[in-house]
């Protein structure tokens, strides 16, 4: 069975890219896929989101990347249907550790071949392009990017796209970019849908579809400690992730 390895990333914060990786990741396992999500933010925003506190926790992915432990150790079921591998902020100390460590690329790699039985393994990046980034793109098969559909949200595209090329030339050869997600987006504005045509054309990407709207359900759910799909079943956020998880297979 092959797993499908994907990297949500942007350096900028505020895009919602950790509720694409919960509202994502219950997508997929509500379509019957086995999901293990990754949080690689020191600020566990993933891992509170989906109904853990990270103060609670013994062991975490720090453990699995720093001191070797076994993820099946510190891998967690949630109510969501998607197992996770919750972060701490002791994962702050991790791009230090790992600074000055041979083949500090592929410990999320490693970490990640370690894990059995999961049709996919989502990894939320950090909001920076440092260590712990580099790692999650080496390990990773497709890189999506969320983008909040605002004209400075995309600024920092053309340096992860900097970064994905010198990981696909040094530690990652098979590393595809998916696409752009467009996020927060208010289809009634001639703005955001400007923006769409700029990003597509500027840097030749993808647009996966449809765009997640704006929505004050998206702010609720972390609060409940589960995903939109558990909170909002028919809203349009909700149903906008399940036509998302469903192109994304489709593209496997």
């Amino acid at each position: 069975m092959s797993t499908h390895v994907l990297a949500v990333a942007n350096q900028k914060g505020g895009v919602a890219k950790t509720t694409t990786v919960a509202s994502l990741g219950a997508a997929l396992a509500e379509q019957g896929q086995r999901v293990l999500l990754v949080d690689l933010d020191p600020q566990a925003c993933l891992t509170f989101s989906l109904g853990i506190d990270p103060e609670d926790l013994e062991v975490s992915v720090h453990h699995v990347l720093t001191k070797g432990l076994d993820p099946a150790e510190v891998v967690i079921a949630t109510e969501d249907g998607v197992d996770l591998l919750p972060a701490t902020i002791e994962l702050a100390r991790a791009e230090a550790d790992l600074l000055t460590r041979t083949g500090r690329e592929y410990v999320i790699r490693t970490a990640v071949e370690d894990t059995e039985g999961y049709d996919w393994v989502i990894l939320d990046c950090p909001p920076s392009l440092g260590v712990l980034t580099v790692a999650a793109l080496t390990a990773a098969t497709g890189v999506l990017i969320p983008l909040q559909c605002e004209t400075l949200s995309h600024r920092g595209v053309g340096q992860l796209l900097d970064t994905v090329h010198d990981v696909r030339r040094f530690t990652n050869r098979e590393l595809e970019v998916w696409g752009v997600l467009p996020t927060l987006y208010d289809g009634r504005t001639n703005h955001a849908r400007t923006v769409l045509e700029t990003i597509s054309e500027t840097y030749d990407l993808a647009v996966i579809e449809p765009p997640i709207p704006k929505s004050i359900r998206f702010a609720e759910a972390p609060a409940a400690g589960r995903s939109i799909l558990k909170t909002s079943r028919t809203g349009k956020g909700a149903q906008a992730y399940r036509d998302v998880a469903t192109s994304l297979r489709a593209r496997v």
